[in-house]
């Protein structure tokens, strides 16, 4: 981290490309926290964010599960998720504003789509991927097909879905910015494109910092649940 910091500062002393240094970003930052603006556009982004990625992981899951689970719902739903996780959420923000309005509809929708479709390849693959001896055991000692499921191809999956959902998280963050393209009156992303009308260096990376600080603090819970619900798994 102090490697890092001490590079930014000797490439804006050279004034490389005209990079703001550490300094004045830190007082950057405290200004925009002493007018309280960027506490509400981390709150607005922060909201964003965890609505349209728990909501996405929330679908995801259980449509990756029947996906993997069952033949019939693989061959219903996977042409779909295939073709839509071709095309990049943001090609789809003008199609939402058509449909959605302007309002937060389609900021959560398109960030909705983007944890969707990481989260549900992930926990298909994890499915399918789990061991046919494990499932067979469980069955030969007489275990029905729910118990299978809940005690064998859940546990044996979660690590995936982890992967997935933590996957999903950073595509969420990559999506806010574009989306709070859509009248967006707060948010780190509006801030960042506000200050890029008007060369505002230091509150652009003020913006930067936010985003991959919280993206950061989040993914770390992420690890810390999966800890929890993996630790039988082997590590190396």
């Amino acid at each position: 981290m102090s490697a890092g910091i001490g590079l930014w500062w000797l490439v804006s002393v050279l004034g490389v490309l005209g990079l703001p240094g550490p300094v004045e970003v830190v007082q950057r930052g405290a200004e925009l926290i002493a007018d309280g603006i960027l506490g509400g556009d981390v709150a607005a982004s922060l909201s964003r964010v965890l609505t349209g990625f728990l909501l996405g992981s929330a679908v995801a899951i259980p449509v990756g599960f029947l996906m993997g689970w069952y033949p019939v719902c693989r061959a219903l739903f996977e042409p779909y998720v295939q073709f839509f996780r071709t095309i990049p959420p943001l090609a789809l923000i003008p199609l939402a504003i058509v449909i959605l309005g302007i309002e937060e509809t389609p900021k959560i929708f398109v960030i909705f789509m983007a944890s969707f479709l990481s989260c549900v390849i992930a926990t298909f693959q994890g499915v399918i991927g789990v061991e046919k001896t494990l499932i067979n055991a469980a069955r030969v000692l007489g275990a029905p097909s729910f118990v299978v499921f809940a005690r064998v191809v859940i546990p044996a999956s979660s690590p995936f879905i982890l992967v997935g959902m933590r996957i999903g998280l950073g595509a969420s963050w990559a999506t806010v910015v574009a989306a709070e393209l859509i009248a967006a009156q707060q948010g780190l992303g509006f801030r960042m494109q506000q200050a890029q009308i008007f060369y505002d260096l230091p509150t652009i990376f003020v913006g930067v910092i936010s985003i991959g600080i919280l993206g950061l603090l989040m993914d770390r819970i992420l690890l810390f649940i999966e800890s929890k619900l993996t630790g039988w798994q082997e590590r190396r």
